[in-house]
């Protein structure tokens, strides 16, 4: 992959994948009033060999706060890597461990624009992906960079 694609797949990571927050309504049948989980994350992200414009990438994340445990994910995009650019990804993201205390697990659905280098990120539960005591988790998440800190707020639902 060249220097350019690679340059701009990272920036659309860090203002798209790392950036912006997610918008959709959780389902409310049969649930208790929405949560909010908060906290921090590492992420360690592989380049997978690929066929420009598209890219390939596996990431591994660390959480810890609200979220405690780990997710392994797999990316793909696409973009000129030309610097204000456009482009796109889409991602799954398998996440394992505790939801404020609740012992689980649940796939996160990635899906980001970028329009002449503004991004826009959707980030969902996956329907009926919730597992143990995450089982008919809803939600949506957003993340955020600052000072280098990748951050989440989860906000999420889970039957009464």
């Amino acid at each position: 992959m060249s220097w350019p694609t690679m340059r701009f797949l990272v920036t659309f990571l860090l203002l798209g994948l790392l950036g912006v927050s997610s918008a959709q309504t959780p389902n409310k049948k049969d649930t208790t009033a929405t949560a909010h989980a908060t906290g921090t994350f590492e992420i360690k992200l592989t380049p997978k060999p690929s066929d420009p414009p598209l890219g390939k990438f596996s990431f591994d994340k660390q959480f810890h706060g609200g979220l405690d445990g780990t997710s392994k994910g797999e990316m793909l995009t696409a973009g000129s890597g030309a610097a204000g650019s456009s482009g796109g990804y889409v991602a799954l993201e398998q996440f394992t461990g505790t939801l404020d205390g609740r012992k689980g697990g649940f796939i996160l659905e990635h899906s980001g624009t970028m329009i002449a280098g503004k991004p826009q990120l959707t980030i969902t539960v996956v329907p009926d992906s919730g597992t143990g005591e995450l089982k008919d988790l809803t939600g949506e998440m957003s993340i955020t960079i600052a000072n280098g800190k990748h951050s989440y707020d989860f906000a999420y639902t889970l039957p009464k």
